[in-house]
């Protein structure tokens, strides 16, 4: 395909829900007149991702919980998926759109800005305690991103010997959250499958449906935090 690679791989994008059946790359052609190859395919653990088929390199999104369509995202690259649209956008209001096949979608010009991507927001903020103690190499970091009883989206990260205090960031549809709705992030560090570390109560992680830092102390679970 005649695409270069674009500087730091700054994208997202819109692609057929459909595309699940298979991991063959499929072709989309771009309001500016380029071409890009998309896969859809499902890593170690089952959990769908979109791969990006570039001229010299492949860049792969994982799937985040979206309220239609479907979301992929690494970083800052995003990648959402409906019909035979696709969007790819990179965060800094650099976006294509595309459709499935060789004719370039025609947008509207009161369409020029990308309204879909604004569905989404970023959850980013830091986990530590007070406990003066290291934690092992095999400790593991869950996230738990809520909206009343409905899950938004769950983390894992392998410390692999990281410590305190530890960032994390995910990215979760606002529309998941309905009109009034906000949302609350808990944590806990386990190891070995034992709970070491929990929150004590969720933390808001958004207001008047805006996000807002978020920092969690946890607390040791031999004081009673929840399992």
């Amino acid at each position: 395909m005649n695409l270069r690679p674009l500087p730091a791989l700054l994208l997202a994008l819109l692609v057929p829900f459909c595309a699940f059946a298979g991991d063959e790359p499929i072709a989309y052609t771009c309001d500016n007149g380029s071409r890009i190859d998309i896969s859809f395919s499902a890593d170690i653990s089952s959990r769908p991702q979109a791969t990006l088929h570039f001229a010299d390199e492949a860049v792969v999104l994982p799937q985040v919980p979206a309220a239609s369509g479907a979301l992929y995202r690494s970083g800052d690259i995003r990648l959402a998926t409906k019909g035979d649209d696709a969007i790819l956008e990179d965060g800094k209001g650099n976006l294509r759109r595309c459709s499935r096949g060789s004719v370039a979608p025609v947008m509207p010009q009161a369409a020029a800005q990308p309204a879909a991507a604004s569905s989404f927001i970023d959850i980013a903020g830091k986990v530590t305690y007070r406990a003066r103690v290291a934690l092992p190499p095999n400790a593991i970091l869950k996230i738990r991103i809520q909206s009343g009883q409905r899950t938004l989206a769950d983390q894992r990260y392998e410390l692999n010997g990281a410590q305190v205090p530890i960032a994390f960031n995910a990215t979760v549809d606002r529309d998941l959250m309905g009109k009034k709705a906000n949302a609350t992030v808990s944590a806990r560090i386990e190891a070995g499958g034992k709970l070491l570390f929990a929150s004590a109560k969720p933390t808001p992680a958004t207001k008047n449906g805006q996000p807002v830092p978020v920092d969690i102390v946890l607390k040791p679970a031999s004081r009673g935090t929840p399992r």
